[in-house]
C-alpha cells in the first residue's frame, strides 16, 4: 500500500457525575448533537450514540491521528459547556464523572453495538444488559488501593 489504512471502531461509555441523572429528555436530543458535531470536528465518525439520564454509550469510527484520552476530554469537556451554558438554566448543576470505558469492535461486532447503543432505553427498561458495556460498581484502582491499604 502506498498509504497508510486504518478503520478502527471504539465503544465508548462515560457517565454522569456520581451517576446523578443529568441527562434529563429536555436536554439529551440538544447534548447528543453537541456530542456528534464534537466527535465530527477531531475527524471521526459517529456510527451510533445512546444512553440513559446518568451515562452515554458512543459508537465511533475512530481517526489515527487522535488518542482515545485526547478524544474523551475534548467530548467530555465541550458536551460538559454546552449542557452548563447553553442547555441548562444558569443555577443548574452538570458534570461527567472522571473515567470511561472503551471497546474496541472487530468490523463483525460493529453492527451489533451500533443496535445496542441506539436501544439503550429498552435495553435497560427490559434489563437485557450487556454487562461488559455497562458501568459496574467494581472498585477504581484509586478505591481499591484505599480499601486494601497496609495500616
Amino acid at each position: 500500500m502506498r498509504r497508510s489504512k486504518i478503520r478502527a471502531y471504539i465503544h465508548f461509555v462515560w457517565g454522569t457525575y456520581q451517576r446523578f441523572p443529568l441527562i434529563t429528555p429536555e436536554i439529551e436530543e440538544a447534548l447528543y448533537r453537541c456530542i456528534q458535531g464534537e466527535v465530527r470536528q477531531v475527524g471521526a465518525d459517529v456510527l451510533a450514540i445512546g444512553g440513559m439520564p446518568d451515562h452515554v454509550h458512543l459508537v465511533v469510527a475512530f481517526p489515527a491521528t487522535l488518542s482515545f484520552g485526547d478524544f474523551m476530554r475534548r467530548i467530555k469537556s465541550v458536551s460538559s459547556k454546552c449542557a452548563s451554558e447553553t442547555l441548562l438554566p444558569a443555577d443548574s448543576f452538570f458534570k461527567w464523572q472522571d473515567g470511561y470505558g472503551l471497546f474496541t469492535l472487530g468490523m463483525n461486532q460493529v453492527e451489533a453495538a451500533i443496535r445496542y447503543v441506539k436501544n439503550q432505553k429498552r435495553h435497560h427498561a427490559n434489563s437485557k444488559l450487556w454487562p461488559e458495556w455497562e458501568e459496574s460498581d467494581e472498585p477504581s484502582p484509586d478505591q481499591y488501593s484505599q480499601q486494601y491499604k497496609h495500616p
